[in-house]
């Protein structure tokens, strides 16, 4: 089935914005296998504030350095020229979100971030933006590179499109497509 709408994760996915996760919890003390968000969501008020800070500057960083990833923006543009709307759903926030699209002049109908819904894998914005659309999520896909977009796909029942860098291979086994490259799209 042609999908009807295309939302797409940011970092990893549409750009590469060069976040070091590694370097980020060491400097927060976020153990592995614990998301970012959900750590800091453990905390006392105060190291929460501070997590999120650090978590912020690497988010800005990464902003300032974003480039696209090859493809992508060929194959968001066909998108757009088709028709079909495009969003984005991210677990980034607001501002560094709003300076990476405004930087690459990436231009989709819609973009929530972790500070407008609940964050990834929870299906809420994916929801959201379904509703938005007016359109059934079984017609929509969902682009990441990393397991909380195959689980937030999965959860509002949409297809789970998994770009493929190499890093997390083994994501894509529960996806419904797999890809190592924007290019196979366009054609």
């Amino acid at each position: 089935m042609s999908p009807r709408g295309v939302i797409f994760d940011l970092d990893g996915t549409l750009v590469d914005s060069r976040l070091d996760f590694a370097a980020i919890r060491a400097a927060t003390g976020c153990p592995d296998g614990v998301g970012l968000i959900e750590y800091a969501e453990g905390l006392a008020q105060d190291d929460a504030a501070r997590v999120h800070r650090i978590i912020h500057e690497h988010e800005m960083a990464g902003a300032r350095a974003a480039t696209w990833i090859p493809g992508a923006d060929t194959w968001l543009a066909a998108l757009r020229s088709q028709g079909l709307p495009t969003g984005i759903l991210t677990r980034n926030a607001r501002v560094p979100t709003a300076l990476t699209l405004s930087r690459l002049g990436i231009d989709v109908d819609v973009v929530l971030t972790r500070e407008d819904c609940l964050p990834k894998p929870d299906p809420d914005g994916l929801l959201r933006i379904a509703r938005q659309w007016g359109l059934p999520c079984e017609a929509l896909v969902y682009v990441g590179d990393f397991r909380y977009d195959i689980e937030a796909a999965r959860r509002a029942g949409m297809q789970a499109w998994f770009y493929d860098t190499g890093r997390h291979s083994h994501f894509g086994d529960d996806a419904d497509r797999v890809f190592r490259s924007f290019l196979e799209l366009v054609q």
